[in-house]
């Protein structure tokens, strides 16, 4: 079936054209149905320029505040390395634009609190990648917990990563191009593998935990390294008064495990989620106790990433909702991270609101 946009499309600017543009933002854009190219920008000219023409960008920068002063780029994608989110929403947002950012949307608890004041005086919108939010199998948990449960008593969540998964990944996936002039940040991030994969994995599973679950008060963490893997196991304590285990391990020795269990007043709900690049919807189990059966949704669109920046098109240009995790989701994100960290380094537990500092 062909591709149909809408008569009225957000002008959509993406800063960077490596991986995650490359997998996921260009042709999420290209593919919107509310949504067009109005420029590719990356520092790189040979990147922005071959992605730019294959994805049919109006126009190519290599300068950031060329695109920013361009009036057709009314929103931007800041797909950067992490540690240029904040500085580079912040820009965005000065000159006018809205903004969707990759997650985590930042790396300390202060910096994301300053994005937000910016976001609040700005009066833009701005969203954080988290695509599982979009995962229509996931949107039926939600409605169900919110709509139907009742009381939730317990919520289980788990996020493994697989020793297998770049021989799975690679199979479906173009090789990712790359350039001789990309902006890196200073350091390399991936020398301290505690901060690295849970910003990278972590920040997926403590949106998803209050996504479901809603806000976290505390956090209770252990951590284990052993044979070049570790592991998070996390006792949450909602806000609501409902219990939460969380299971962050890297990498485990069998196929990508990731998935949810939830235990509420009128029913339940268990869930397996896929590897995102499968572009496969969850498979999500909602018992309801009324009529003793099982629901489950056909996710026919498994397209997460674009269904989220057609989510993001729609609060813009209509003023829709905000289904997608906002900065107050961010802010929360981060300091849950922060708290999880120091609560398995000093084995005590740790309130979200008594946090500060970098993950």
């Amino acid at each position: 079936m062909p591709l149909r946009k809408d008569g009225t499309l957000l002008g959509v600017g993406i800063l960077g054209c490596g991986p995650i543009a490359q997998f996921a933002h260009l042709e999420s854009v290209q593919k919107g149905r509310n949504v067009r190219l109005a420029a590719v920008c990356d520092r790189d000219e040979g990147l922005a320029t071959r992605f730019g023409s294959f994805y049919g960008a109006a126009r190519v920068y290599t300068d950031y505040d060329a695109m920013l002063a361009d009036d057709s780029v009314e929103a931007v994608v800041i797909a950067t390395s992490d540690a240029f989110h904040v500085p580079a929403s912040r820009r965005a947002l000065a000159a006018g634009k809205h903004v969707f950012c990759e997650k985590p949307v930042g790396l300390s608890v202060e910096e994301v609190e300053a994005l937000r004041a910016d976001v609040r005086a700005s009066g833009r919108v701005l969203q954080i990648g988290h695509m599982l939010r979009f995962d229509p199998g996931i949107q039926s948990a939600h409605d169900f917990i919110r709509d139907e449960m009742g009381q939730m008593l317990a919520l289980k969540a788990w996020y493994c990563d697989s020793t297998h998964r770049y021989t799975m990944t690679d199979a479906i996936q173009p090789l990712p191009q790359t350039g001789s002039n990309a902006l890196r940040p200073d350091g390399d991030p991936k020398a301290d593998r505690h901060r690295y994969n849970m910003l990278a994995h972590g920040s997926h599973l403590v949106d998803l935990a209050r996504y479901l679950g809603g806000p976290l008060r505390a956090v209770r963490a252990r951590l284990l390294d052993r044979y070049g893997a570790m592991c998070w196991f996390v006792d949450v304590d909602f806000e609501s008064g409902a219990l939460g285990h969380l299971d962050l391990t890297l990498q485990v020795r069998m196929d990508w495990h990731e998935g949810f269990q939830v235990y509420g007043e009128h029913g339940s709900v268990i869930a397996k989620i896929f590897n995102p690049w499968y572009y496969k919807s969850s498979e999500v189990d909602v018992f309801r106790e009324a009529d003793a059966a099982s629901h489950r949704v056909l996710g026919a669109d498994g397209h997460f990433y674009r269904r989220q920046i057609e989510g993001f098109a729609d609060v813009v240009l209509k003023g829709a909702p905000m289904n997608g995790a906002s900065i107050e989701d961010g802010v929360a994100s981060v300091r849950a991270m922060v708290a999880i960290a120091r609560s398995a380094q000093t084995g005590r537990a740790v309130d979200l609101a008594d946090v500060s500092g970098p993950v």
